[in-house]
């Protein structure tokens, strides 16, 4: 069978066409474009900007939140779990610990993958329950950070509006205080917050209040046995000969790190109603 110039040059322009209509279609996705203009409006609708999360994460750590004062990596993703803003409260990305940039977003992802439209759970309220012997064992080697995300350059853009990991999926499980799920007006869980820099205590707090600031804190209930304060942390770690940590009467409890993080978390601005 033979076939005509005419007819291959009509498979080639049509296999051309085909391309570049996949091409669209990858530049529609989050994963597609770091600069697609739409991508804000299109994938985190209602979330806080870059800006917005910078203004309220350095208000938040600006307090005496009961660590060491250290400068914060702050992350939100979408309910898909997509990353959309990441920001830093120093004068540059050294100023915090680079380890807690991939640190605040595995957070995020934690709280948004764990919590549900009734049911918040912070990522502090995991740590009893993923330690040997507990009942959620093994979780935090579940849903691995994709390092391809996690490390893409260039450096000189982590933690500003063109982060490289703004638009992609992160992954990761975080069982410590720093992390919480972000619910708007209309208590329609959207995503989360993942907060680090400082101890895991400290990082709730300053998570805690950046949440409030962003008026994302409508959260219709929790495990921590507090109404007003339903994924709060909780400090109920009851010391045992053998456990390292102790016991948690609760079953999600927490370590502490300082009497002053401990009263402070008891003392926090309640959730919206």
């Amino acid at each position: 069978m033979t076939r005509s110039k005419s007819g291959s040059l009509a498979i080639l322009f049509s296999s051309a066409a085909a391309l570049g209509a996949a091409s669209g279609a990858l530049a529609n996705d989050p994963r597609g474009s770091d600069d697609d203009p739409d991508f804000g409006v299109n994938v985190c609708g209602g979330l806080p900007s870059h800006a917005a999360l910078r203004f309220a994460l350095t208000q938040a750590q600006s307090q005496q939140n009961g660590g060491f004062g250290l400068e914060m990596w702050g992350t939100v993703v979408n309910r898909d779990g997509v990353v959309c803003a990441v920001a830093f409260t120093g004068s540059d990305r050294g100023q915090q610990w680079p380890g807690s940039r991939v640190i605040s977003a595995q957070k995020a992802n934690t709280a948004n993958a764990f919590s549900l439209p009734g049911l918040a759970l912070s990522t502090a309220n995991l740590y009893f329950a993923t330690q040997p012997g507990g009942s959620l064992y093994g979780l935090q080697h579940s849903n691995p950070v994709d390092t391809e995300v996690a490390y893409r350059g260039p450096a000189a853009a982590f933690g500003t509006r063109n982060d490289p990991m703004v638009g992609f999926r992160i992954g990761g499980v975080n069982v410590f205080g720093g992390g919480l799920a972000l619910y708007n007006a209309a208590h329609v869980l959207v995503g989360a917050i993942g907060v680090s820099g400082d101890s895991s205590c400290a990082d709730h707090n300053i998570a805690w209040r950046t949440r409030t600031n962003l008026k994302l804190d409508h959260v219709p209930s929790g495990v921590s046995g507090d109404a007003a304060r339903p994924d709060n942390i909780v400090y109920d770690l009851i010391p045992q000969v053998g456990q390292q940590s102790g016991v948690s009467a609760s079953g999600w409890g927490h370590p502490q790190c300082s009497a002053l993080a401990t009263s402070i978390a008891a003392n926090l601005t309640p959730t919206a109603h």
